[in-house]
Formats: C-alpha cells, sequence, structure tokens
C-alpha cells in the first residue's frame, strides 16, 4: 500500500527538498487522521487548529501538527487507546512508526509523538538523501478541558479512502486562533497568515467561544468576567498588530508556504493588517 503513498506525493509536484518534507509530512496527516477515524476517535474529539484550515479548508500553506478539543472535557482522557490503532494503520500502509504520548499527562493539553526514519528511504525521497538519517515528526495535541461555546461540523475525506472527520465550524476555530493571536506565550508568524486567510474568507469568529477562551487563560484570565465585543476585539488586535516584528513574522512563515507566494509577505506591515482587522470589523459589524 506504500505505493498509495508515493502516488499522493506526485500530486504535490513540490519544486524543492522543503516542499517535500512538507508533503511528506502532510500525507502522514492524513494517514493519521484516517487512523483516529478507525479507532473512533472523533466520537469524542474535534479536529482544529492550522491543520485542520489546511486539509478541510484549503488553507494554502503546509501545517506542522494535529490539534484537536474534546467535544465534552474529560481529565482522564487517555491517548494510548487511540495510539494503538495508529500503530495499526501504519503498518497497513507499510509504516513502520513510533507512536508514543508525550509530556505530562496530567495537564490539559496532552500530546502525543509520531515520528519515522525510515519512510524517506522507503520512498526514495531525495530531501533525505544528505548523509544523515532524517526523522519525520508529527505532534498530536488534545485540550482536554476546552472553553464553552464552541460549534461543530463534519467533512468527508477520500485520502488514503473514504472516511469523516468531526472538527470545529470555521467561526470557533477562527475564535481560537485570535486566542492565539492575543495570548501565545511565543510567537507565530504562522498564525497572522492563518488571521489573513479568515479575513479573505469573510468568516466571523465566534465571539462566545472567545470569550470563554479568554476567561479561561491568558492575561485577561481570572481577572474578572470579561464580555467582548467587535470594538474590544479591534482595540486589542491593532494595539498587537502595532507590536509586532514583520520581518520576523515573515521568516517564521517562509517554509510552510510555495515558492510563488513569497512574494505576498512582502506586503506584511502594520499597515497591511491594520487593513484586514478593518474588513473583519466591517464584515462583522
Amino acid at each position: 500500500m506504500i505505493d498509495i503513498i508515493r502516488e499522493k506525493l506526485k500530486q504535490y509536484n513540490a519544486s524543492n527538498d522543503i516542499e517535500l518534507e512538507n508533503a511528506t509530512k502532510e500525507v502522514m496527516q492524513e494517514i493519521a487522521l484516517y487512523g483516529l477515524w478507525r479507532a473512533d476517535f472523533f466520537d469524542v474529539a474535534l479536529f482544529q487548529g492550522g491543520t485542520s484550515l489546511r486539509i478541510l479548508h484549503g488553507l494554502n500553506r503546509f501545517s506542522e501538527d494535529l490539534d484537536f478539543i474534546l467535544r465534552q472535557a474529560n481529565e482522564a482522557f487517555d491517548w494510548m487507546p487511540y495510539l494503538k490503532t495508529l500503530t495499526k494503520v501504519f503498518a497497513e500502509f507499510g509504516l513502520n512508526l513510533e507512536v508514543q504520548p508525550s509530556g505530562k499527562m496530567d495537564a490539559a493539553i496532552r500530546q502525543a509523538i509520531i515520528k519515522d526514519n525510515a519512510i524517506i528511504n522507503q520512498l526514495n525521497l531525495t530531501f533525505g538523501n544528505n548523509g544523515q538519517a532524517k526523522t519525520i515528526k508529527i505532534k498530536l495535541e488534545i485540550d482536554t478541558n476546552p472553553p464553552a461555546y464552541s460549534d461543530e461540523a463534519s467533512s468527508f475525506l477520500d485520502f488514503p479512502t473514504d472516511y469523516e472527520v468531526r472538527h470545529q465550524d470555521l467561526a470557533s476555530n477562527f475564535a481560537l486562533k485570535i486566542h492565539a493571536l492575543l495570548c501565545r506565550p511565543y510567537f507565530k508568524g504562522r498564525d497572522w497568515y492563518d488571521f489573513s486567510w479568515y479575513v479573505a474568507k469573510s468568516i466571523t469568529p465566534n465571539l462566545k467561544h472567545l470569550n470563554a477562551a479568554l476567561e479561561q487563560s491568558g492575561p485577561w484570565a481570572n481577572t474578572g468576567k470579561i464580555a467582548i465585543d467587535i470594538d474590544w476585539l479591534k482595540q486589542n488586535l491593532e494595539e498587537k498588530i502595532k507590536s509586532i516584528n514583520w520581518q520576523d513574522a515573515k521568516k517564521d512563515v517562509q517554509r510552510f508556504i510555495k515558492q510563488d507566494e513569497l512574494k505576498s509577505l512582502e506586503l506584511w506591515s502594520d499597515r497591511f493588517f491594520l487593513s484586514k482587522l478593518e474588513k473583519l470589523v466591517q464584515y462583522s459589524n
């Protein structure tokens, strides 16, 4: 069945080693989603985050991790039953991956790691031909105590075969992206790429979900009940936009997009993102 993976990789028409490595990771991500569906994971969890935008909605950038939230909070959630099925499914495709939980298992965010250092040789991929073993690694992360008021949807996918994924709707996904923009303790230019994509699609964020997320974690948590609206959002995103080093933001994004899109990064500036914010405000009122 590894021939199915080879055929899928051809469809990417990767123009360099970085694009080929990203494509390989994405193929593994899709097989992982299929494996999770086989394990009935989506009975309890929703797919969300940048990779969901990429795979389900055509976001034009690659994404590293598979992010999920539980449909209902459960502090006893354990990755292991699902990881056993993942291992079995990957083996069906001729891939003997190491799949294991990672990080503190008593934390609200539970992680697992998929990694493989043989797939490059198995598929005869050029980006591994540098004399060193190349490990492909994908992180799975789930919030076991997600903020309230998320809405959900479902989508059918057809690689490696037909299956169904339950996921956050775009408005709720956008809400958590804005929470990341305002509260993430480290910087990711990819967050702003996604913000621009949402605005281009005229997606209005789920403000109730965002409000719940802000009350749960970040600088506004435990400060008393807050009630956000689009004016609050405009003020705080404007302050954030004006604080960012856009050169650093561009560097973070470059390796995740195609060569023909790099020119667009030259637009990234306070002025560019303030115009995006103004568009968000206009269609949200």
